[in-house]
């Protein structure tokens, strides 16, 4: 055989005209002349048997896979191509050759059905466009797909893009259809781009806020790590980032605000990878895509699947940054991290109207309160693992651990502490746990109860210690706290309200460091449940429950916060 003929890969059909002789494609494909790239490709075609409009059967496979040197060879001429600017609406028989920068699966936000799988693609011009995978057509393509591979891709359509969390600049979307054929290549004498990038600063994303429009892309230097200053002293906790599923990074742009950024899911665990790799501690990040939102009146960048994290020298935006970063780190350390944001003040009767909103989130708010009881009818405090600070439970002889899954621990007495407490209009039930208590008392549980036995060394050890004179003392004194709307609080499985700090006076709110130090045990959901019929009073005040309901985080998390060790 002639190695410059072309014999049509499993699925790969020249286009054809009405009267059975070869032609040109209906695209209408832009001839480029004085440019031939001879390359090997291996095929994929979209379906086993397919229908061409005159009925006629086209046999494909999803496997065969044809290299230089066999009998299916194609010849990939330049003058076969488009380029992506010449996309239009349509099915296309025309050739398109493209770098894979990304991919990612595309799910249904409530339901979280697969709808597909969504690509980003650059040709050799440099422009990008974004390609999407049928969920029929899924098994046939995926495994096939290598980020970084330059590809080419016969027969496709072009559909109109989405108009929300777009991310790409052509309002042409490149779908696989019925007899689409993807080919690998191998080798080719043109060049492709490794990756493009859309940059946002502050004021864009500012103004783009809460739209849900196009994704861009950020760059900066990271001032905070989950609260922690950045430095080599600095150590993720995988097990906390695996339960939270997010790590919540301040990052700053030259000399402009900081804002929180938060990485979810796949980004937060790419992060934590990098970062665990990484020679010296890491101080510029890129994140792609990222959803800019407001909550507590400040602007917040949140990651979504279609995001990529990237560090210091990893492509060369960030080598440009951190080149001006090594330069400027007076301009770069001038804002303060712990000013970025201000947690949302509320009332008590205003905290009960938001968790009565519907499609409110788990947020944090500051609240005002006098103390007027120590609850009775249950302990003040639990015996928690010292390690992991959560409930242990009582063996035959020890104390064990469901979640270090020891069966024998060092038991430590903690907070759990239930309040009455009021303001000038309501009362309700604050829930004090762990550094929450201290934080009120001055002392630690642990000591208070250690104080008891050694006071009364008759009792046995299962003796429940009673209310201490410190949480006595407590009654008529007014603090800001920091209370936590949870899930519980949501779904109206209890009215009490955990408080996860308690501010010093004059002390200004904390900037996101809301959840910290605080565990709750196993068997809280039945600790903290109110009598059956309980309810809390409303307000009226539909201009504050509005803005209550705008500054909700996205952030829902499914644990509460690993404690430290006392």
């Amino acid at each position: 055989m002639d190695s410059k003929s072309i014999s049509p890969v499993s699925g790969d059909v020249p286009s054809t005209k009405p009267n059975g002789k070869g032609g040109v494609s209906s695209a209408a494909p832009i001839i480029r002349t004085g440019q031939i790239a001879v390359s090997s490709a291996k095929s994929v075609s979209g379906d086993r048997m397919l229908k061409r409009p005159n009925g006629k059967g086209v046999a494909c496979s999803d496997t065969s896979l044809t290299r230089s040197g066999g009998s299916n060879v194609e010849v990939a001429k330049s003058n076969e191509a488009l380029f992506f600017r010449d996309v239009g609406f349509g099915p296309h028989e025309g050739v398109l050759r493209f770098r894979l920068i990304h991919f990612w699966e595309a799910r249904n936000a409530l339901t979280k059905t697969l709808m597909g799988i969504e690509l980003l693609m650059i040709d050799e011009q440099g422009t990008v466009i974004q390609g999407f995978i049928p969920p029929g057509r899924i098994d046939t393509y995926l495994r096939h797909l290598i980020v970084g591979s330059i590809y080419r891709l016969t027969n496709f359509y072009g559909s109109k893009s989405k108009v929300v969390y777009r991310v790409a600049d052509p309002n042409v979307t490149i779908t696989f259809s019925w007899n689409s054929v993807l080919s690998v290549l191998d080798s080719s004498s043109v060049l492709f781009p490794e990756d493009r990038f859309r940059f946002h600063g502050y004021e864009e994303f500012e103004a783009a806020c809460d739209l849900k429009g196009d994704l861009y892309d950020y760059v900066g230097h990271i001032k905070l790590v989950n609260e922690q200053a950045l430095n080599d002293s600095l150590v993720l906790d995988e097990d906390e980032i695996a339960s939270t599923r997010r790590i919540l990074v301040h990052v700053q742009t030259y000399g402009g605000p900081v804002m929180k950024l938060y990485l979810w899911d796949k980004a937060a665990m790419d992060f934590c990878g990098k970062y665990k790799v990484h020679g010296n501690t890491p101080s510029v990040i890129l994140v792609t895509t990222v959803n800019p939102k407001r909550f507590g009146g400040c602007l917040t960048l949140s990651s979504l699947s279609s995001s990529r994290v990237f560090l210091d020298m990893d492509v060369q935006p960030t080598r440009d940054y951190l080149a001006w970063l090594g330069s400027n780190s007076d301009i770069a350390n001038s804002v303060n991290a712990d000013i970025v944001t201000k947690t949302e003040t509320a009332t008590i009767g205003e905290l009960f109207s938001y968790m009565k909103l519907e499609g409110s989130k788990v947020a944090w708010f500051e609240c005002s309160a006098t103390i007027d009881d120590v609850m009775h009818g249950s302990s003040w405090y639990y015996i928690a693992c010292a390690g992991c600070k959560t409930k242990a439970t009582k063996g035959p002889t020890t104390l064990m651990c469901k979640k270090c899954g020891k069966a024998e621990v060092v038991g430590v007495a903690e907070y759990l502490t239930k309040l009455s407490v009021y303001d000038i209009n309501d009362h309700a039930t604050f829930v004090f746990l762990g550094d929450a208590g201290r934080e009120l008392t001055g002392k630690k549980a642990s000591e208070l109860v250690e104080s008891y036995f050694e006071a009364n060394e008759v009792v046995g050890d299962d003796h429940v210690v009673p209310v201490p004179q410190a949480l006595i003392d407590t009654i008529g004194q007014t603090h800001k706290f920091i209370v936590k709307i949870s899930d519980h609080n949501l779904t109206g499985k209890t009215l009490a309200l955990t408080v996860t700090k308690v501010l010093p006076p004059e002390a200004p709110a904390p900037e996101g460091n809301l959840e910290k130090h605080v565990i709750v045990p196993v068997a809280n959901e039945e600790t903290l449940q109110l009598a059956d019929g309980e309810d809390g009073p409303s307000v009226g005040n539909e201009e504050f429950t509005e803005r209550l309901k705008r500054s909700a985080d996205v952030i829902e998390l499914e644990e509460v916060k690993r404690a430290k060790s006392a």
